[in-house]
């Protein structure tokens, strides 16, 4: 693995020494000043699950404010340049049974993380950069979005990772990223490293071959936790009348470390865990209306666990993820998806999705004996609905707001010691950005 990360490294800083064809990002750097840009994101979140089986329910309710502030390129053949990232919530309510990701909690007997939610509290960080041609480097906090290293963004407030990307465009069409990070925080963690990230390698690239087909692949080697590979290919096939067909292959690759957490294993600790899942996709876009089939399945001895690893809460680009991710132990999942763009109706700026995925073959270990299966053929379904209003013009423009809802349920064997247990969720939240410059 070493060899390929000097290898993936090697190739990005020879791509920064290509003469492009195109205009360079750097020579069109207006200056420091005059290409800042500096935001804040007010989002009201709302999360409730409802458990069932006699599991304690959680919700919370909190506002905050996202800041992101950020300058452009000094001007020359390299710019250099600075950034600061960071939110600043507070709870609403008492919410004394929160636990779902949307709000820190304080130390309790010794244990962080098991007492009473913070009334208030802040995060963030900064970042230095520097840009030659079309090739960029940042140092600092980090919102990622690579799919073997995500940050969740699906919460109140956003996961953030320390350390340094490298991002080049030298070559038209072609994006390839490295970098390495040493700190993992939560959305609902206070600490700049509470996931105790020792090491994330990471690297990739994607190519646009034409207006039709996408191809790319990353990987990530984190220390004494697991390798990962991840490759997907897009396809938009053009039909008459604006019509389109679209398919979309993607999968993972991932090999844990004996000390990694893993997820549904059915091999003792200490030996070798594997996980392969793919998904397969076809989506029908006919004016407001599109419908997507999807197919995803895991083999190995271990389902595909991600997160706990310091791996990125949201590292999971697949189709068959919302509440559940169906990434069972040798799960086979099936999909059909309706969006609806209600603009067509004239509500313009009102998107429905509504959804209903299917799981099964899920095996479950017996937790005193992994060798031994509970079922080897466990099910789960989810049935999943969402509504968005974007306001489109006036004073209010770009303010959201999203409503969604999963029934979840599942066999007896896949209850809450596997998995999410049977639950209703409601996640409610409100977004009001504003530009300051």
């Amino acid at each position: 693995m070493l060899t390929l990360k000097k290898l993936s490294l090697a190739v990005i800083v020879q791509t920064a020494l290509i003469s492009s064809a195109f205009a360079s990002e750097q020579s069109e750097s207006k200056g420091f000043v005059e290409d800042a840009e500096g935001s804040v994101l007010f989002r009201t979140g709302y999360l409730t699950r409802d458990k069932k089986n006699g599991t304690p329910d959680t919700s919370s309710f909190a506002q905050t404010a996202m800041l992101n502030l950020e300058s452009g390129f000094t001007q020359g053949p390299v710019g250099f340049g600075v950034g600061i990232i960071g939110d600043a919530s507070f709870k609403i309510g008492d919410n004394k049974n929160a636990g779902n990701g949307m709000i820190p909690r304080e130390t309790l007997n010794g244990k962080k993380g098991k007492g009473d939610t913070y009334d208030t509290w802040t995060r963030g960080g900064g970042i230095v950069k520097a840009r030659v041609s079309n090739t960029t480097v940042r140092y600092g906090t980090h919102i990622l979005d690579i799919p073997v290293l995500a940050s969740n963004t699906a919460r109140l407030v956003p996961e953030y990772f320390e350390g340094t990307l490298l991002t080049s465009h030298e070559i038209k069409n072609l994006e390839i990223i490295g970098g390495k990070f040493t700190k993992d925080s939560y959305s609902d963690q206070i600490d700049t490293d509470g996931r105790h990230l020792r090491s994330a390698w990471v690297w990739g690239a994607k190519y646009k071959f034409n207006d039709q087909l996408t191809g790319s692949y990353y990987g990530t080697d984190i220390k004494d936790k697991l390798d990962r590979h991840y490759i997907n290919a897009n396809y938009k096939f053009p039909l008459a009348n604006k019509d389109s067909l679209t398919f979309d292959f993607s999968g993972y690759r991932t090999e844990f470390d004996a000390n990694a957490s893993t997820y549904s294993a059915t091999v003792p600790d200490g030996q070798d865990r594997t996980n392969n899942i793919w998904a397969l996709s076809g989506t029908y876009n006919r004016g407001p209306h599109t419908v997507m089939l999807a197919y995803q399945q895991n083999t190995g001895n271990v389902g595909y666990d991600y997160g706990e690893n310091a791996d990125g809460a949201q590292s999971i680009y697949l189709p068959n993820s919302y509440l559940s991710d169906f990434i069972g132990n040798h799960e086979k999942s099936t999909q059909i998806q309706y969006n609806l763009d209600l603009g067509a109706f004239g509500v313009p700026g009102l998107n429905w999705t509504s959804a209903f995925v299917y799981g099964w073959d899920i095996k479950v270990a017996n937790p005193d004996d992994r060798t031994k299966l509970i079922s080897d053929n466990a099910t789960e379904r989810e049935f999943f609905n969402q509504l968005k209003y974007t306001v489109q013009s006036g004073f209010a423009k770009d303010v959201s707001l999203r409503v969604r809802n999963s029934y979840y349920r599942a066999s007896a064997a896949y209850q809450t010691n596997a998995y999410i247990g049977d639950t209703n969720e409601w996640r409610v939240f409100l977004d009001i950005p504003v530009k300051l410059f």
